[in-house]
């Protein structure tokens, strides 16, 4: 696991994940599993695409937890 990807679910967070938190997690994902930190031009369009799917399928996923012993909001 990449150490600069934090946990984005309550209680870990005291509110909601916010969209610059999840892509930012996604595009830590992308750089660690492709090997680069940025890439070449000819790899920009399939970095990108992949960092919007990831963020995608993160904010789905944390839309969709249920945290047991989670406070509910009023």
């Amino acid at each position: 696991m990449c150490r600069s990807i934090k946990t984005l679910r309550p209680p870990a967070l005291p509110e909601q994940a916010t969209q610059e938190e999840i892509h930012a997690a996604a595009l830590q994902y992308v750089r660690k599993v492709s090997g680069f930190r940025a890439p070449a031009a000819h790899n920009r369009e399939v970095f990108d695409e992949a960092v919007e799917e990831i963020a995608g399928a993160t904010a789905r996923l944390l839309g969709g937890l249920e945290v047991r012993g989670a406070r509910q909001a009023s």
